[in-house]
């Protein structure tokens, strides 16, 4: 299952996103767990220091290894240089399964245990001071874009992924590569704001969207969320002594984490299980091949000197049954 965490800058989104990766894989269940944030804090919040969580291998400057690999033997693409963020697979490209051993996760992932359980974690790396005025940090998410199109995952394993903050998600074909979008929202009408934006761009995308109601303090918090936003309020979650303790650097034992907040996670997780049933491959990658089209219009062809759209295989359909080469 693909599961994305948004929301405003400071909703909470990582800190909720790395409780419900410690959740689930507390069950055993595996979890690949990726930060897409502009500001690197996933590994924090999952109980990394902040050398090690420096020391990640980022997958922007892994890049040509990522593109190499999933190239395979597709003769549609000429060269890994022709291969851009939203390139699709076809017949000969190599797929990603969340239980696997590859070279994407040997040079890209890092192991984090998480007490009862572990993750592998994976990073887009930060923005640093050589790329301000010269790159987009969306160049630097085209890694997660092409791992998400290349990756087939089934029911009971789990790729979590923390985005960028705000709207920004929405500058790429990504927000339509997830079977559910967790929207964390603060109980303000900047809080909202966010959802707002989120439930148009998506409203012709299938997009399955349920908010998570964060720092609700009583009733009329709830009440304000639920006219705010309806039946996509999923839940809600309030102060947590355990959370303060993480956020320390102190972390009790996860089993220690307030009843309350265990609930809600185990309601995201029946959440994220249900669209399960809701797939469609067929729909899935024609979304991939539609943004494809579009970048390569916008300006994927001209920096690639090469017609994009030829990438395109008509007779490939992505989906648990299709199989790769070695």
């Amino acid at each position: 299952m693909k599961i994305a965490f948004v929301g405003k800058g400071g909703s909470g989104k990582t800190t909720l996103s790395s409780l419900f990766i410690r959740h689930l894989a507390a069950t055993g269940a595996p979890v690949v767990a990726i930060d897409a944030d502009i500001n690197q804090h996933l590994g924090a919040a999952l109980g990394l220091e902040e050398a090690q969580a420096a020391a990640l291998p980022a997958m922007g400057d892994r890049l040509p290894l990522i593109k190499d690999y999933l190239r395979g033997t597709n003769s549609r693409i000429a060269s890994t240089e022709t291969m851009i963020k939203t390139t699709p697979p076809g017949e000969g490209s190599r797929l990603l399964h969340l239980c696997e051993d590859n070279p994407v996760y040997d040079a890209c992932a890092h192991r984090v245990e998480l007490g009862s359980g572990a993750a592998r974690l994976m990073v887009t790396g930060p923005f640093t001071d050589a790329d301000l005025g010269v790159a987009c940090y969306h160049s630097k998410t085209g890694a997660v874009e092409l791992f998400l199109n290349h990756l087939v995952d089934s029911r009971d394993e789990y790729a979590v992924i923390d985005m960028t903050a705000g709207s920004d998600s929405f500058a790429s074909g990504m927000f339509t590569r997830f079977d559910i979008t967790f929207l964390v929202a603060e109980p303000t009408r900047k809080g909202v704001s966010v959802y707002r934006q989120y439930k148009e761009y998506a409203r012709d995308y299938g997009v399955v969207l349920r908010v998570v109601g964060n720092k609700v303090q009583g009733q009329d918090d709830l009440d304000f969320l639920r006219a705010e936003v309806g039946d996509d309020l999923l839940v809600t979650v309030g102060h947590s002594d355990w959370v303060r303790a993480m956020e320390k650097g102190r972390p009790p034992r996860f089993e220690f984490l307030e009843d309350a907040n265990r609930r809600a996670l185990r309601l995201l997780q029946v959440a994220a299980d249900a669209t399960y049933e809701l797939r469609d491959w067929d729909r899935y990658t024609r979304e991939m091949v539609h943004f494809h089209l579009k970048n390569a219009a916008s300006w994927g062809n001209e920096r690639t000197g090469a017609d994009l759209a030829a990438q395109i295989d008509p007779g490939f359909v992505l989906g648990e049954g299709v199989t790769a080469p070695a």
